[in-house]
């Protein structure tokens, strides 16, 4: 077994597809990476991937093997890192975690503020689940992170920047796709794809909000990430509470409305170690306001 073979792995799991992330992530033909695929599982002895018709599942073991395959190329990708600051031990250098999507709404303004306050620090960027970025941030692998508020944490510290609206993902041909707002007590008759349990917070978001209108929502499919909910929501002919961001994912098979009455909304945060002493960390968080205020405006254009 090689990097590789865990690279393509987590590609394809994130896309929901193998043609997408062959195309868009790999930049490698599809065939090659079927066979990728192929002796991944045969070297480890077990299916890891559903394919349909319409897209890629995990199986069960798959869910399980791409958490250790994540934390085994950020492990890499850590000890690389070191490695290049042994070499270069004058060179700074800042890591700024993302929510996996989550780059296309904070990445431009992150951007900017930094090339303003530090011209000359290297940047590095890594998209990570909420809970994985928690792990790094406490491990002292990420210097900031824009991700959900996780409780089970020690020596972190968050700074609130918006409160994201749930809105529901469904096909383009749903019959509820004609609809510009939708009604809540619809979801109760639909499939419903959950999110998976590496995403604690949003599934307690969705939880309360079910509660709170008096409806039903059993998970038929459950989502590892964004693109397998995408891919399940466009396979299965069902819909998915996501938070707002996904707008800016969306494929021509699938559509996005608000929901009727009072959205459910979960916290987008920064978040960063207490411990952390970068003086550079201190000014990216004093100029948080400028991140509100651009994340905001994205939403309001919507």
């Amino acid at each position: 077994m090689e990097l590789r073979h865990l690279r393509y792995f987590i590609a394809v799991a994130e896309e929901g597809s193998l043609s997408n992330a062959a195309e868009r992530r790999l930049h490698t033909a599809q065939p090659s990476l079927s066979r990728q695929i192929r002796d991944l599982e045969l070297e480890v002895g077990v299916k890891l991937l559903e394919r349909r018709p319409r897209g890629i599942t995990l199986t069960p073991a798959g869910r399980v093997f791409l958490d250790h395959a994540r934390t085994v190329l950020l492990q890499v990708e850590t000890a690389s890192e070191a490695a290049r600051r042994v070499e270069q031990p004058d060179k700074p250098v800042f890591v700024v975690g993302f929510l996996i999507g989550q780059e296309a709404t904070c990445l431009p303004e992150t951007l900017r503020i930094l090339r303003e306050e530090a011209p000359g620090v290297e940047t590095t960027f890594l998209s990570l689940t909420s809970p994985e970025l928690a792990v790094a941030l406490m491990r002292g692998k990420v210097d900031v992170a824009f991700m959900r508020r996780e409780m089970q944490t020690t020596g972190l510290a968050y700074k609130f920047l918006i409160k994201e609206p749930l809105i529901l993902v469904l096909p383009t041909g749903h019959r509820l796709a004609a609809n510009q707002v939708i009604r809540p007590q619809e979801l109760a008759r639909e499939i419903f794809i959950g999110p998976a349990p590496v995403a604690p917070a949003l599934r307690a978001v969705i939880d309360d909000y079910a509660k709170k209108v008096r409806i039903t929502l059993k998970a038929a499919y459950e989502g590892e990430n964004l693109a397998a909910v995408m891919s399940l929501v466009a396979s299965t002919g069902g819909v998915a509470l996501c938070p707002f961001y996904v707008k800016n994912s969306l494929t021509t098979k699938l559509v996005a409305r608000p929901l009727r009455g009072e959205a459910p909304t979960i916290d987008l945060v920064m978040g960063y170690n207490k411990s952390n002493t970068s003086a550079l960390l201190k000014r990216f968080l004093f100029r948080a306001d400028e991140m509100i205020a651009s994340v905001q405006k994205q939403i309001s254009a919507e």
